[in-house]
């Protein structure tokens, strides 16, 4: 006969309860570590393959003082607290445009002023990479920092045009 005293049920099922709690609240501070990640939405090609090799070589910093931040949606990034660099992967392709046209070392790139914000646009490249800065908070030389990641994405035979190449 087993003369081991038994614990009252009670204290096994607060036991359990306790347990329970711990882990959700683990669970819970796990999940809200998350949420620091820059809600972004994923452009029309984001899975393209090349948007996968780009994504791998954007730098941790932009402008030399802001950090690649975490994003919720695939081929994005951001860079700053809050986010004064937005990157998308994958958008649509231009192929004319009548928006101010620039080289930045071995990329070209469609600039569109919109107030604060200016979006740059990669020309000649597919799939296409956008990128907006808040002119406030960072400067274009960012373009020149994601030049080595944007420079892997096939060219599609487009680029700028010279004003004297099209007369």
């Amino acid at each position: 006969m087993d003369t081991a005293p038994r614990r009252p049920r009670t204290v096994t099922r607060r036991r359990s309860a306790l347990a329970g709690l711990v882990l959700a609240a683990a669970v819970v501070v796990g999940l809200t570590g998350c949420t620091n990640a820059v809600a972004m939405q994923p452009a029309p090609s984001a899975n393209a393959a090349a948007c996968a090799g780009a994504q791998v070589r954007l730098p941790a910093t932009l402008n030399g003082t802001l950090p690649l931040r975490n994003t919720s949606a695939q081929a994005t990034a951001a860079w700053g607290s809050p986010a004064a660099v937005l990157y998308h992967c994958g958008v649509a392709v231009p192929t004319v445009s009548d928006l101010p046209c620039f080289a930045k070392g071995s990329v070209d790139w469609i600039r569109d002023d919109r107030g604060q914000n200016v979006v740059y646009t990669t020309f000649g490249r597919s799939p296409a990479v956008q990128v907006v800065i808040d002119t406030k908070r960072a400067t274009a030389d960012a373009l020149q920092d994601l030049g080595d990641a944007v420079s892997t994405l096939p060219k599609d035979g487009h680029r700028c045009l010279d004003p004297q190449d099209v007369s």
